[in-house]
């Protein structure tokens, strides 16, 4: 609550400089923070008597939204696993599918893995085929990064999300 909405007997009234000025009414805090040239924010509601400052409100809000911004934009990329079989029917496809979608709007990379068992090996042609299917299906979401290498018995490709505004 700022200013007028701050509708209490007596509170504690803490200066710009974070110096303690003491107990008064809201009335005369409100008033000490007006002729400052602030305003009298509530700090701490549960507090007895109830905490304010006497702050530059706008510039405090905009202080905040800024470290949130921040904090969100520095938010930590993970790395999201999708693991596939060559003989995935279509429903299952679909499922992985949705998954790696999700994992790309919510801006983490995808890593797909394709496992070739015993006398799947034979068949690499079929685990190609279904990579470039699931990168047709994530296209609007990510671009590839790494494309579908083959390393020993596993095929494995990343997806990075692409950047939304």
């Amino acid at each position: 609550m700022v200013n007028e909405e701050i509708k209490l007997k007596e509170v504690r009234v803490v200066g710009v400089d974070g110096e303690a000025i003491g107990i008064m009414t809201s009335d005369d805090a409100l008033q000490l923070a007006y002729d400052k040239g602030y305003d009298l924010v509530l700090m701490a509601p549960q507090a007895q008597p109830p905490v304010c400052r006497i702050m530059d409100y706008g510039k405090f809000r905009y202080e905040k939204e800024k470290k949130e911004k921040d904090i969100k934009k520095n938010k930590p990329i993970e790395l999201k696993e999708i693991q596939l079989s060559c003989r995935i029917d279509t429903h299952d496809f679909d499922t992985k599918a949705r998954h790696a979608q999700r994992f790309l709007e919510s801006g983490n990379k995808v890593r797909v893995v394709m496992r070739f068992k015993g006398r799947e090996m034979a068949h690499i042609g079929i685990g190609q085929e279904l990579m470039q299917k699931f990168t047709d299906v994530c296209s609007e979401l990510g671009t590839v990064d790494k494309p579908p290498v083959l390393d020993g018995r596993i095929l494995s490709m990343v997806i990075n999300p692409i950047k939304q505004k």
